[in-house]
C-alpha cells in the first residue's frame, strides 16, 4: 500500500487519553507523567476544544508563576488542527509539516476519533520522507507575524 493510499485511521491511536477543560493543570501534569506522553487534547463532550502540552504547563504555568489549580482552558492551545481518519498518510504528514505540529487530533462528525502522532509516521519505514519533510518544517522556527 502506498503513502498516497493508506489512511490515517490505519495508523492512528484510538485509545486516546484526555482531560476536560475545567480540570487542573496539575491532574493534566499527572496524567501525562503517568502515561508517558507530552500532550492531551482537551475534549468537551467528544468535541476537541484545545490541546495542551507539557512546553504549555512549562512555558504558560510554570514560567508566569502561575498556581497548579488553574484550569486546563487557562493556558491550553486553542487554534486545533485536525485531521480526519479518511485522509491519507501522506496528507497528514503535510498539514502536521504546514502547521508545524507534531500531533494531529483526528475527528469525525465533531468526535474525537484518534490522534496521529510523528512517531506513528515515522516508525514506518514506508514513510520515512514524508516523516523526515514533516520533522523538518517542524524544526524550522515559524515566521513572526507581522
Amino acid at each position: 500500500m502506498t503513502l498516497n493510499k493508506q489512511t490515517v485511521e490505519s495508523i492512528m491511536t484510538t485509545n486516546v487519553a484526555t482531560i476536560s477543560p475545567n480540570q487542573t493543570v496539575q491532574e493534566a501534569a499527572q496524567l501525562m507523567s503517568q502515561k508517558n506522553i507530552g500532550a492531551l487534547p482537551v475534549v468537551e463532550n467528544g468535541q476537541v476544544r484545545g490541546m495542551i502540552t507539557d512546553r504549555d504547563i512549562t512555558l504558560r504555568t510554570t514560567a508566569e508563576g502561575k498556581n497548579a489549580s488553574v484550569p486546563v482552558s487557562q493556558i491550553m492551545s486553542t487554534n486545533i488542527v485536525t485531521g480526519t481518519p479518511n485522509m491519507s498518510v501522506q496528507e497528514a504528514a503535510n498539514v502536521m509539516a504546514q502547521h508545524q505540529i507534531r500531533r494531529l487530533p483526528i475527528v469525525e462528525n465533531n468526535q474525537l476519533r484518534g490522534i496521529v502522532a510523528l512517531g506513528d509516521i515515522a516508525t514506518n519505514h514506508q514513510y520515512d520522507q514524508a516523516a523526515e519533510q514533516a520533522l523538518t518544517n517542524i524544526s524550522e522556527p515559524s515566521q513572526p507575524q507581522a
